[in-house]
């Protein structure tokens, strides 16, 4: 089996890194394409108004001047001779569940995988802070995640669905399972920090507050609550299926 692994924290990440040591349970065939700067926050962007500069850093193993999106496509496309089997992006340094999946990077990676037409699976690992500090559990996917995708690699997904996986903050022996899952809701309470530079130009950053929600049963958010892996299945179809309806009536006149 021929694997990519790619990322949206970048290639020097240790979330990589773990993925890396995942991957190589699965096969010895590993590439990695994965951006050369941090790349978090932009979703399924991609670079076309500046060039893509590819470093090969060793044997298989790439930095991307660009998105996840980008090193997806060129490690297909451009660097691997043959299609690969299974994309994996990840691991990301923080869960990617409820309203995440829209910003994230590391979900990116795994959509354009499956418009590749490659089976794909996003992972990501849940953290606490201490003070300043991110205190990131590797070894909770580590220990978990090879056996899971032994099993998930057996899932006959239709076409355009990928699975976003979520490993819980906790010790790998305190994991209370695996669930299925549905994408939870969560509200940023996204802010604007106002800033003045030293000619007193005004600018700005964006930052998060208290993120807030209801722990529905069965959505990710609150399978992390109670300390189980959450696997969701995502799909490219965006369609509201429910209100096509509705909106046709309306422009009939009919509603």
């Amino acid at each position: 089996m021929r694997i990519l692994l790619t990322n949206d924290d970048g290639i020097h990440a240790e979330g990589l890194a773990a993925l890396e040591r995942i991957a190589r349970t699965l096969s010895d065939d590993v590439w990695i394409v994965a951006p050369e700067t941090d790349q978090s926050g932009l979703a399924h962007s991609l670079s076309l108004s500046e060039p893509l500069r590819l470093r090969k850093i060793s044997d298989k193993h790439f930095a991307l001047r660009g998105t996840p999106t980008d090193c997806v496509i060129m490690g297909i496309k451009q660097v691997m001779e043959i299609k690969p089997d299974l994309v994996l992006s990840g691991v990301n340094a923080g869960s990617n569940v409820a309203d995440d999946v829209t910003y994230s990077g590391t979900i990116a990676g795994a959509i354009e995988g499956t418009m590749q037409g490659v089976r794909s699976f996003a992972l990501s690992q849940a953290y606490i802070r201490e003070g300043d500090q991110r205190i990131l559990p590797w070894e909770v996917c580590e220990t978990h995640a090879p056996a899971l995708l032994n099993k998930l690699m057996s899932v006959d997904l239709p076409e355009g669905t990928f699975l976003n996986l979520n490993f819980p903050n906790c010790a790998p022996d305190e994991v209370e399972g695996t669930e299925v899952t549905a994408q939870g809701k969560l509200a940023f309470n996204l802010e604007v920090d106002a800033r003045a530079d030293g000619r007193g130009f005004p600018y700005y950053w964006l930052k998060f507050g208290e993120r807030a929600g209801a722990f529905v049963e069965g959505t990710d958010v609150n399978a992390l609550k109670n300390r189980k892996i959450s696997v969701t299945p995502l799909k490219l179809d965006l369609t509201d299926y429910s209100v096509q309806d509705r909106v046709a009536r309306a422009l009939s006149g009919t509603e």
